[in-house]
């Protein structure tokens, strides 16, 4: 008898432990630049208070990163990081590993990770799971370890083809759980398959941007002066060959296709945005519904997105590059013990989120999690998890590009060895946080932007004033490459022992990297 009374008073203690555990709604939009929003840019005519309201709750981050592709759907990658909490070059490729050199090996990345990836790790932990988001371009393994799963693309202009679907998962599952007894806390993987192209708003949406949903290539879309005007950073053509001009979204996305000229940006800037309006309405719904259920001053909301995006930024179209504008992420967090209306300046890479919510949970992250909680930076106890942050992206030429920020500067640098493209750039971000560049400075540009960018808003890499502060962040840059496994080396770096200096045509070449 006293057993099963002390087997009893256990479970009672269990179940009412799971179910003081706060709630976690986990907000990610597909390609979605931070500088679209108010909250990073104020001057942004975004109409997004659901998004403002949970920054004037919560905290943003000023400095969140996706660490970024070996593959030109960078959206791969980054959700493989946000599911797993790994880095870059220790995740597995989808079903057909190959184009991360390192993807196939079991030293670099674990057999069984799909049992420890997010809703693996909280369905142990006793909570509910669910998720809705598009299908593709995303880690099936992981994904499927939701207990409840209601994926599809919805990128249309209505409400079933549209944002208003994902929401509808999420409003019928907290509807169901209403409706329970169950009383276990939730992870609730809220996906967007918006902004990203094609972007079809809802025709009320259009209207307000003074956009239109453009088909025919032959011919440009009309003006409008409710349109967005042309971002600080706007140029007619990308300089120089980045190693991936000819990627899809540079040449072949609907609506835009290889056109830099100012309507054809400027109206999809307002299709952005009239798909973005309609993710913040979406969102306002369910937290409508949380509250209405008393869940939602338990519950732990980050907004963020898998990537940012261009849209005319540096004459690009994409997100195939290391620019702040397609690097960078927003992140917003709001919940239990956050400062409402503060901000972090420390440096979070997005794979960093499953070591975050697991803290927040009272969770132990699994082991082969590499991401760092910034728990500590939500609670106001330090500003940041780490100095440095490193960036690739080689979906195109090899070695492709790299980035390495620290403290205000940034070094990015390009090179192909298939056509002998080599580019260095250095920033300082303090001054130059648009990264202006010198074709920026041309009268034509600044005409079109109405920015007038100062002398030193430029790339600095070729100023001898600057020359040891690249031979620093070149360094900087190097030790970060050899710190992540980066499998690819530019051709002015040692090659550290191996015969190939540029990478591995074999993916079995990359066990002999040195640890």
């Amino acid at each position: 008898m006293k057993s099963i009374t002390l087997f009893l008073a256990l479970t009672f203690i269990t179940t009412a432990s799971a179910a003081d555990r706060p709630n976690i709604l986990f907000i990610i939009a597909d390609d979605q630049s931070p500088f679209d929003l108010k909250a990073y840019e104020p001057n942004s005519i975004l109409n997004t208070p659901n998004i403002d309201r949970l920054a004037a709750e919560g905290m943003v981050f000023d400095a969140a990163h996706q660490m970024g592709a070996w593959c030109g759907g960078v959206c791969t990658p980054s959700r493989h990081m946000v599911m797993s909490g790994r880095t870059l070059w220790h995740i597995p490729d989808k079903t057909t590993p190959g184009r991360s050199p390192l993807s196939a090996d079991p030293k670099y990345v674990p057999t069984d990770l799909p049992n420890h990836t997010m809703a693996a790790v909280f369905n142990r932990a006793g909570y509910d799971t669910m998720r809705t988001c598009k299908r593709g371009n995303s880690y099936a393994a992981a994904n499927k370890q939701f207990t409840v799963v209601h994926d599809a693309t919805k990128r249309g202009g209505t409400d079933e083809t549209g944002s208003a679907w994902h929401a509808e998962q999420v409003l019928a599952y907290l509807e169901d759980r209403q409706g329970s007894t169950d009383n276990n806390p939730f992870l609730i993987y809220f996906g967007f398959s918006h902004p990203h192209d094609t972007r079809d708003g809802k025709p009320e949406l259009l209207e307000k941007y003074g956009a239109v949903n453009h088909r025919d290539k032959n011919t440009l879309p009309a003006a409008d002066p409710k349109q967005p005007p042309l971002p600080a950073n706007y140029l007619p053509v990308h300089p120089f060959n980045n190693t991936d001009m000819n990627v899809r979204d540079e040449v072949r996305v609907s609506g835009v296709w290889d056109k830099r000229d100012e309507r054809t940006i400027r109206n999809e800037l307002g299709r952005e945005f009239a798909c973005s309006e309609n993710i913040d309405i979406q969102i306002g719904r369910v937290l409508e519904k949380l509250e209405s259920m008393g869940e939602l001053d338990n519950t732990y909301i980050v907004y963020t997105s898998d990537h940012g995006m261009a849209i005319g930024r540096h004459g690009l179209q994409g997100k195939q590059n290391l620019y702040e504008h397609t690097f960078r992420v927003p992140l917003i967090v709001k919940g239990p013990g956050i400062k409402p209306g503060s901000r972090a300046k420390g440096n979070i890479y997005l794979l960093d989120v499953l070591a975050t919510i697991c803290d927040l949970s009272g969770i132990e992250a699994p082991d082969t999690c590499e991401g760092s909680s910034f728990k500590p930076v939500l609670e106001g106890q330090t500003e940041a998890v780490r100095d440095v942050l490193y960036g690739a992206y080689c979906g195109g030429d090899k070695p492709g590009m790299r980035c390495v920020k620290k403290g205000d500067w940034k070094l990015i640098k390009y090179e192909s060895t298939k056509d002998g493209v080599k580019m260095t750039q250095l920033f300082n971000l303090a001054e130059n946080p648009y990264e202006l560049l010198p074709e920026h400075h041309v009268s034509d540009v600044i005409a079109l932007t109405k920015a007038t960018p100062k002398p030193n808003q430029t790339n600095l890499a070729t100023d001898p004033s600057y020359s040891e502060k690249l031979a620093e962040m070149e360094a900087l840059l190097l030790a970060q490459m050899r710190s992540h496994d980066d499998p690819y080396r530019f051709s002015d770096q040692p090659d550290d022992g191996r015969n190939n200096p540029t990478g591995f045509d074999d993916p079995r070449a990359a066990s002999t990297l040195p640890r």
